[in-house]
């Protein structure tokens, strides 16, 4: 399957599973705040990685873990009603924590760069 083809896919379960994530009764997803910051699938489409970044903790991030996992069947099965594809994906939620790294790697710099120098620029 062309590299195209499997983009778009991505690019679209992205912002189904974006409409999808308000609608699960699940306390623990549905007070959330989350984003869905990619999703890649496998080249035979019947696997995808679902990479999420919220914002609460440690604490709240573990919650939002056993929520998504608990409303996988849920969630997956909304895809396959939205998304007219021949099999749907089984999903795995992993945690993006890039944002977090940015951040940190931001203070560190911040840190590092004297106050001086950085008014002067």
């Amino acid at each position: 399957m062309a590299n195209y083809r499997r983009g778009r896919v991505n690019e679209e379960m992205a912002k189904e599973l974006m409409k999808i994530l308000p609608t699960v009764k699940d306390p623990r997803v549905g007070s959330a705040f989350f984003s869905i910051t990619s999703v890649d699938c496998t080249p035979d489409l019947k696997y995808a990685k679902v990479y999420y970044s919220s914002m609460g903790g440690k604490d709240g991030e573990l919650g939002v873990a056993q929520g998504l996992k608990s409303a996988n069947g849920y969630i997956r099965r909304e895809l396959a009603r939205m998304l007219n594809m021949r099999q749907t994906p089984e999903l795995t939620f992993i945690r993006d924590s890039s944002v977090e790294h940015g951040a940190h790697i931001s203070k560190l710099l911040d840190s590092v760069i004297p106050k001086e120098n950085k008014d002067e620029e």
